[in-house]
């Protein structure tokens, strides 16, 4: 299916309009997982023949996705410079399409071919019955969405700095609010009807805990995105499987005094956790995964900190794709906080020139969006790590959170999807 993009009427509605496909490269290296110890991964070159490029790998069983939390219009401007107090400047472009973070991640998921369900709130205007369709065309199930017959749907503005290549947004939530009683406990059950992971963004954190507490007694796995302290995450995160995280927030909600102390600390006070990723930017991201009671070692201690030292050296620095390098099982200990048994993984971005470099914007949804997959594929973390980096790194490349989300066919996606 073709992506889609809004632009702006003289009428100031919104009009949306059928892109054409995202071109094909004609060849990519990408790198793929050789073993689990201590894993880093090999480059192999991909043919232009019709073959490769036809190719469709199969999905994964059971792969549906139920999401709940934001939905936007962005309004995304790009600027030369980000301006000064007082300033008078103009835009290079303008760009309007669907925002928010779980649809953003939600659309991310279904472009690589899982059902995607969102429950949300937008209002009877333009913008409102503009996101709809937007979803639609990407196949995200809207049918559980709720519409207000009044008030206004929520937007956001976004200025996209070209010479930083960093992005500001300011965020005005839709209104009337969600409540509640929006939300049947019919619709609900429908909803979560073989889901295979739920997703939540902390967004709507009142009907997110209801959804939580449902899919707990149902023993569906749950992801919890951790941008920031949010009223209602700490209930959330006590529901939560997995947990994806932003660079700052481990230590702020932990208060240690390292990235990797406080991932130990987070697995020690949510025992229901399975594993934390924290993402960094440029630098990739860290995951800490909690062992099976199978594989629980009586093994010494290993400091952590002292084992991402090891990790970052043993990283290819030499490669611009997405790679990731992981330590054996071992009982790993921060001081002053504790011990898990588990493993580490450091995970590395994708060197994008900065002529490719557009727009970070939603490249963290689109990181989740590709880890939903990824569960839902029984993807091992070496390969799951990469093929998110590569996802996003893929987005970075258009203007706004959709424009370059990749589908499954990409071939950037396809030796991943194998």
């Amino acid at each position: 299916m073709a992506p889609h993009s809004t632009s702006l009427c003289f009428s100031g509605t919104l009009c949306f309009t059928r892109l054409p496909p995202l071109p094909l490269f004609s060849s990519s290296t990408i790198s793929l997982p050789v073993s689990r110890q201590f894993t880093s991964f090999r480059s192999i070159r991909m043919s232009s023949s019709s073959s490769s490029m036809d190719y469709v790998p199969s999905l994964p069983d059971n792969a549906i996705v139920l999401g709940c939390g934001g939905i936007a219009v962005d309004f995304l401007a790009t600027v030369d410079s980000y301006p000064q107090p007082d300033d008078k400047i103009r835009s290079t472009s303008l760009k309007v399409q669907g925002g928010g973070n779980a649809a953003n991640a939600l659309t991310c998921a279904a472009r690589l071919g899982l059902t995607s369900r969102l429950i949300s709130k937008v209002a009877n205007d333009s913008q409102g019955k503009g996101m709809l369709e937007e979803l639609e065309a990407d196949g995200v199930d809207t049918s559980f969405l709720v519409v207000s017959k009044e008030g206004n749907s929520p937007f956001t503005y976004i200025i996209v700095d070209k010479q930083t290549k960093t992005r500001t947004c300011i965020h005005t939530p839709g209104d009337p609010p969600m409540l509640l009683a929006d939300l049947s406990q019919s619709s609900m059950l429908s909803a979560l009807d073989r889901a295979s992971i739920v997703y939540f963004d902390v967004r709507l954190h009142e009907t997110a805990l209801v959804i939580a507490k449902e899919a707990g007694r149902k023993k569906i796995p749950i992801l919890v995105d951790a941008e920031k302290k949010r009223d209602g995450l700490d209930d959330l995160l006590q529901f939560a499987d997995y947990v994806v995280c932003t660079a700052k927030f481990p230590q702020v909600w932990t208060e240690a005094s390292s990235t990797p102390g406080a991932l130990i600390s987070m697995l020690l006070r949510l025992p229901k956790l399975k594993f934390v990723i924290v993402t960094l930017g440029e630098e990739g991201c860290l995951m800490l995964e909690r062992a099976s009671k199978a594989e629980v070692l009586q093994s010494q201690e290993t400091d952590i900190e002292s084992l991402l030292e090891t990790l970052k050296h043993r990283k290819d620095s030499t490669t611009t794709f997405p790679t990731c390098v992981s330590s054996e099982t071992t009982k790993l200990k921060a001081d002053g906080i504790g011990t898990v048994s588990g493993r580490l993984f450091l995970g590395t971005a994708e060197n994008i020139p900065t002529e490719e470099l557009l727009d970070t914007t939603g490249a963290g949804d689109a990181f989740i969006g590709a880890v939903l997959y990824a569960i839902c594929a029984g993807m091992p973390p070496e390969k799951m790590l990469p093929f998110a980096a590569q996802v996003a790194g893929c987005s970075c490349r258009a203007l706004g959170a959709r424009t370059g989300l990749p589908h499954r066919t990409d071939p950037r996606l396809v030796p991943f999807l194998v």
